[in-house]
């Protein structure tokens, strides 16, 4: 039961964010092209800002190199699980438009969004603070793999005006990336602010360049980052539901149950049994959960919209995912509880 609680509370808020979404474009107190215009803000505003806040936020850069053989492990399979779902999408989806969306599903989690409060909720003990370190430098390296593999898979099917698909322009199109941008920008600030020395507290002395006082009083710069990271999430998963239809899911029946089973059931297990046969300690495991069990990233369905893919899939994948890993996590948990693992 207490593992079935863990789950509800990480994934209903999402559900019913998307929910209310829902039932304000049934309301149609908005226009229907509002909620086109609503994921160009997500996309380009909140959720770069999202990235750059959840990356600055790790408290020391010198955590990169304390848990590399981590760093190694979640980078490869995330490369891996790329390559055999592009594998998958070869061979079992005909249209160009959702080969992309269901490949980026595959290998793509929620860790942002979901997976740093699922680290929390499954750490116990003494393991707490190690967990949440551990899972804040898991997504210094993750998310901008995530987001590189994103635009490569919504970039490699589509042919814009007749054109083949190019490196060059594809790699233009990762620097222009408001995502990339974002984590960029984070490593670039956590950098240097690896040079500012200490004082005898271990903090930083120019406290104004770190946005804190560290007595609970955050600088104006700081703030206005955080609200606006903390509407990144909403918002995205409001607008989300203004877009979902569910007269589009028998259409999409066969691409919708590959990219779901997919997601929060083939990936989560392969790669947490070949973490286990590595002997990853108990402290990795929350962090290992939330990047391989976690739904598809909610910023998945504006960057295919805003990427010439098919929005519409992506949007469903979205919503299938989160719905389905109520069940799968529960699941995972239970097992990695019985295991030893939590």
């Amino acid at each position: 039961m207490e593992s079935l609680l863990f789950t509800l509370n990480a994934v209903l808020p999402i559900i019913l964010c998307i929910v209310v979404g829902y039932i304000v474009k049934l309301l149609k107190i908005f226009p229907d092209d509002f909620w086109s215009k609503l994921n160009k803000l997500c996309f380009r505003v909140l959720l770069p800002v999202l990235l750059f806040k959840n990356i600055y936020d790790i408290k020391s850069i010198t955590l990169l190199g304390e848990n590399w053989q981590a760093l190694v492990f979640c980078s490869l399979a995330i490369v891996a699980v790329f390559f055999i779902g592009l594998l998958v999408v070869m061979f079992t989806i005909k249209d160009n438009r959702q080969k992309g969306v269901i490949l980026q599903c595959i290998f793509r989690s929620n860790y942002a969004i979901i997976g740093i409060g699922l680290i929390e909720l499954l750490a116990t003990g003494g393991d707490v603070a190690l967990a949440k370190g551990i899972g804040s430098v898991i997504a210094a390296l993750s998310i901008p793999i995530f987001n590189i593999l994103a635009i490569i898979s919504l970039t490699i099917f589509i042919k814009e005006d007749g054109k083949k698909f190019s490196i060059k322009d594809t790699l233009i199109k990762i620097c222009k990336n408001p995502l990339i941008i974002g984590v960029v920008l984070g490593l670039i600030f956590i950098s240097f602010r690896a040079l500012i020395p200490n004082d005898s507290n271990g903090n930083p002395e120019w406290t104004f360049r770190y946005f804190s006082d560290y007595g609970g009083n955050d600088t104006f710069i700081y703030t206005t980052i955080k609200y606006l990271a903390q509407a990144a999430s909403p918002i995205a998963l409001i607008a989300l539901g203004g877009g979902f239809s569910f007269s589009a899911v028998s259409k999409l029946k066969f691409q919708i149950i590959i990219g779901t089973v997919a997601r929060v059931v083939v990936v989560p297990v392969l790669c947490l049994f070949v973490a286990y046969l590595f002997k990853f300690d108990k402290p990795y495991f929350p962090a290992l959960i939330a990047l391989f069990g976690t739904p598809v990233a909610v910023s998945s369905a504006p960057m295919s919209a805003e990427m010439n893919n098919d929005g519409e899939l992506a949007g469903q994948l979205v919503v299938w995912t989160t719905l389905a890993s109520a069940f799968t996590l529960f699941a995972i948990v239970l097992v990695c509880k019985s295991a030893g693992l939590l």
